[in-house]
C-alpha cells in the first residue's frame, strides 16, 4: 500500500494548520504501526475538510492495515473521483484494486487494475496484481464450473438410481401377481383332479355293484 506523506502547499488561517497537523501526527502513527490511532487522525483532519484527498487516501491505507477491506476500498474509490493528481490517482486505483481482492470482489479488482495502468501503465507492481486476479479469476470460474458439473453428475446418479428402485419395485410387483396367478391355477387344478377321482370312483362302485350277482333266499320245503 502507498500513503501519501507530502504536506498541503497551502493553508488558510488556523484551521488548514489542523487539518495539516492532524495528517501529520496521522502519518507518525502510521509509521509506527498504530494504525487505529492514525484513523483517529485521519478521520479528524476530514472533519476540519471532508474533500481533503490526502485524508482521504491516507484514512484509506490505515483501514486497509486494519484489514477493513470493505471500508478502505470505499475511500480509495472516492479518493479517484477526487484527486487531480495523475500519479496519486493511478495509486487510489492500484490499492482500491488491491482491496476489492481481498474481499474476492475479482471483476471490480481487475478493473481497478486496469484504471490504474490506463494512468500509469509501467506501473511493474499493478501488473503483477492484474494478472494475478485475473488468474484468481480463472480458477474461480473453473471451480464454479467443475461444481456445476458434479452436481449434474449427482442429479443424474440419483434419477438413475430412483428408476433402478422403481424398476426394481415393479418387477417385485410383477412376480407377485405371476405367483398369486399361479397359486390360484393350481388350487383350481387340485379341484379338477379330486372332482375327477371322486366320479371315477363312484363309476367304479357303480360297476362292482352292477357285477356281483343279487343274493337270493333259500325256502325249504315244508314236507
Amino acid at each position: 500500500m502507498k500513503l501519501i506523506i507530502y504536506i498541503l502547499l497551502f493553508c488558510s488561517v488556523g484551521l488548514a494548520q489542523s487539518e495539516r497537523s492532524l495528517i501529520r501526527e496521522g502519518n507518525i502513527f502510521y509509521k509506527d504501526g498504530k494504525y487505529t490511532d492514525s484513523e483517529v487522525n485521519y478521520r479528524k483532519s476530514l472533519e476540519q475538510n471532508k474533500d481533503s484527498h490526502i485524508g482521504i487516501f491516507n484514512l484509506g491505507d490505515a483501514l486497509y492495515k486494519q484489514e477493513k477491506f470493505e471500508e478502505a476500498a470505499e475511500q480509495f474509490r472516492i479518493a479517484t473521483t477526487k484527486e487531480t493528481n495523475n500519479q496519486t490517482k493511478a495509486q487510489a486505483y492500484h490499492n482500491l484494486g488491491n482491496s476489492l481482492l481481498k474481499v474476492q470482489k475479482l471483476p471490480e479488482s481487475i478493473e481497478a487494475y486496469k484504471n490504474s495502468l490506463k494512468i500509469n501503465p509501467k506501473d511493474f507492481d499493478t501488473k503483477y496484481n492484474l494478472e494475478y486476479a485475473k488468474a484468481l479469476l480463472k480458477q474461480q470460474q473453473q471451480s464454479a464450473s467443475g461444481g456445476q458439473q458434479d452436481q449434474q453428475n449427482q442429479d443424474k446418479q440419483k434419477r438413475d438410481q430412483q428408476k433402478e428402485e422403481q424398476q426394481k419395485q415393479e418387477q417385485q410387483k410383477q412376480d407377485q401377481q405371476k405367483a398369486q396367478q399361479q397359486k390360484q391355477q393350481i388350487s383350481k387344478e387340485d379341484a379338477e383332479r379330486m372332482l375327477e377321482a371322486l366320479k371315477n370312483e363312484e363309476k367304479d362302485v357303480q360297476k362292482k355293484l352292477k357285477k356281483k350277482a343279487p343274493a337270493r333266499i333259500s325256502i325249504e320245503k315244508d314236507w
